[in-house]
C-alpha cells in the first residue's frame, strides 16, 4: 500500500491544492490527516472540502477542536486565537459538524496516527525530545506513528541502542525498530523551509518519504491580509517560521 500524511493545513488552501497536485501521479491508496485542518489560514471551509473529498482519515488538531469549543482558544496566543475567533464565524454548520466528530487517535495494523502525542492525545503535547518521544514509543502497538503539531518535519527512531532522531527525508523502516514520524506543515512549516511539507508510506516497500512542494504563497498571503487576519500570518508564511 502507499499512503499519502498530510497536516497541519491551517486553512491554507494554495499549499493544499499544490500538495494534492503533487500527489496525483503517486499512486496513492489511501490519504490520512494528522490534524489542523483549520487555524491561521483564509481558507478553512475550502480545505475541509478538500479533506473530505480526498476521504482521509482525519485525527483532531487543537485548532479543530479550538474552532468548536472543544479545546478552549483562551490558552493560545493572540494571532492564534483571532484566528479561531474569525474561523468561527465563517465555516458552516457542516464543517463544524466535521470537525466534531473528529477522534483524537486513529490506529491500524501498520501504524497509527495522532496530532501530538499518541500517550495523551487529549493534552496536544509538543513532541520536541527525546522524553516526549519515549512517551509514545511506549504507547505504541504499531511499528510506525505518524504526528504533526509542531509544524517540523522530521522522525524519531528507537532500536536496541535508544532513541535517535533521523535527519533525512528518506526513511527505511525495519521491522526490529520503531518510529515517529512528524510529517511536517502543508500550511504553515516552522523548520526554515517554507515549501509545504507531507509523508508518502510505501509499506510494500519499506520506505517514508517526507517530501516539499512550493505553493504560490503571496496568493495565500494576500488572501490572509484580504481577510483582516493578523499580519504576521501571512508574512511568516515565506520565512517557513
Amino acid at each position: 500500500m502507499r499512503y499519502a500524511i498530510l497536516g497541519d493545513i491551517h486553512g491554507n488552501l494554495e499549499a493544499l491544492e499544490a500538495v494534492c497536485g503533487s500527489l496525483a501521479g503517486e499512486d496513492i491508496d489511501k490519504f490520512f490527516c494528522v490534524g489542523d485542518i483549520v487555524g491561521y489560514g483564509a481558507s478553512p471551509a475550502d480545505c475541509i472540502y478538500t479533506i473530505k473529498k480526498l476521504e482521509a482519515v482525519t485525527v483532531a488538531g487543537n485548532h479543530d477542536w479550538a474552532a468548536v469549543d472543544l479545546v478552549n482558544a483562551d490558552y493560545f496566543n493572540d494571532y492564534a486565537r483571532a484566528a479561531i475567533l474569525w474561523t468561527k464565524d465563517v465555516i458552516g454548520p457542516g464543517e463544524k459538524e466535521f470537525l466534531r466528530s473528529l477522534k483524537l487517535v486513529y490506529g491500524q495494523d501498520d501504524f497509527s496516527i495522532a496530532h501530538g502525542t499518541l500517550d495523551s492525545p487529549e493534552n496536544f503535547d509538543y513532541m520536541l525530545g527525546s522524553y516526549t518521544a519515549a512517551r509514545t514509543f511506549s504507547a505504541m502497538d504499531t511499528g510506525v506513528c505518524f504526528v504533526g503539531h509542531s509544524h517540523v518535519a522530521g522522525a524519531y527512531w528507537q532500536g536496541d541502542r535508544g532513541i535517535d532522531y533521523i535527519f533525512e527525508p528518506t526513511i527505511k523502516v525495519s521491522e526490529n525498530n520503531k518510529y515517529i514520524i512528524n510529517a511536517g506543515s502543508i500550511g504553515q512549516p516552522r523548520d526554515g523551509d517554507p515549501k509545504a511539507a507531507y509523508c508518502i508510506y510505501d509499506t510494500r516497500e519499506g520506505i517514508i518519504d517526507i517530501k516539499r512542494v512550493r505553493y504560490d504563497i503571496k496568493k495565500a498571503q494576500d488572501k490572509i491580509l484580504k481577510a483582516g487576519l493578523p499580519e504576521i500570518l501571512a508574512y511568516r508564511l515565506e520565512k517557513g517560521r
